[in-house]
């Protein structure tokens, strides 16, 4: 016989940037791993430097950053974490990206514009990355910027178990913020129930970005409790316009519910203002003190990213984790 025959296990490690240590902290909690040490710091003029304490080599690595802000600044250690990887002979790596950065930039609206999340799954690519791993991308299209396997995982579940514990489902209507995610909504409905659905009419200035305006709920939300269903809320803005018009509709309370809260100023004021029962969101990103306010209830994701992560490295199905529909 010619060659060696290798008969060495499969060893998963887990690394972290760091813009989220304590969602990693939490998540290798869940796998009942501890994380490869790894030290990164700025120079004096911003670069970024990083180095992994041990061997990776032959390892299935997952390298998990969510891109909070400064989001440039982490996307840049991103890559170079994943170059690191490439260049200590890791066999596998997985970019676990709970928020995606540039996300919503998923396509031209007007021209000479930048398709951005397209250039971001190039970024990845040239440095070394073999697979992505993200939660409720903005675009579900992102997938296919990326030339390998992208796991596409959805909070749904976590949301929606807890969303049941806060209403009477016989009396729900889902809410979606504008007419382009009625087929999120619907999912959402199924999940409460299966009652009404209604959607929030506005109309947007791509002139002016994080600023739009809302018009109309189009659906039956009179003397119903609504739950208003998003992928993200930045600045806050559209959502608690979306909550006053539903309240003028005579909606009998509003819940929402998102899963990324980038809650950049000044949203926490706006929602704690707005007039909704409670506000939703997951730890995909970090939730600072100055972000938080009285009805703002954050659920943990990282038991869906720990279990994503053994599939991934079992050869399991990762799509099993959600009734067959991610």
């Amino acid at each position: 016989m010619t060659g060696i025959t290798s008969y060495g296990e499969k060893r998963l490690v887990l690394v972290s940037g760091r813009a989220h240590p304590s969602l990693a902290a939490d998540v290798a909690d869940e796998l009942g791993i501890e994380m490869v040490p790894t030290t990164a710091y700025d120079f004096a003029n911003g670069e970024i430097y990083v180095r992994f304490a041990e061997s990776v080599r032959g390892a299935d690595v997952f390298v998990l950053q969510s891109h909070t802000a400064p989001i440039n600044q982490w996307i840049m250690e991103h890559l170079l974490m994943v170059d690191a990887l490439k260049r200590a002979s890791a066999k596998q790596i997985t970019a676990v990206v709970p928020f995606y950065g540039y996300g919503r930039q998923d396509k031209k609206h007007r021209g000479r514009e930048p398709i951005s999340a397209r250039l971001v799954t190039d970024l990845f690519a040239t440095a070394g990355a073999d697979r992505l791993m993200s939660v409720d991308l903005h675009a579900a299209q992102t997938q296919g910027f990326f030339d390998g396997p992208v796991d596409h995982l959805w909070a749904m579940p976590i949301l929606t178990e807890h969303v049941r514990t806060r209403v009477d489902t016989s009396n729900v209507t889902v809410v979606s913020p504008d007419a382009g995610r009625i087929r999120v909504a619907e999912h959402w409905a199924a999940k409460l129930g299966g009652g009404p659905l209604a959607f929030v009419h506005k109309t947007r200035d791509m002139g002016r970005p994080n600023q739009a305006v809302a018009n109309r709920v189009v659906g039956e939300v009179e003397g119903r409790d609504c739950v208003l269903v998003d992928d993200l809320i930045d600045t806050g803005g559209t959502i608690s316009e979306a909550v006053k018009v539903l309240e003028g509709a005579g909606a009998a309370s509003v819940i929402v519910a998102a899963t990324h809260g980038v809650l950049s100023d000044p949203a926490a004021q706006r929602l704690s203002e707005c007039g909704a029962r409670e506000v939703v969101v997951t730890d995909t990103l970090p939730i600072t003190a100055e972000q938080r306010f009285d009805t703002l209830t954050v659920l943990s994701i990282a038991p869906l990213i720990a279990r994503a992560i053994r599939e991934v490295f079992d050869d399991g199905s990762v799509t099993s984790l959600f009734d067959g529909n991610a």
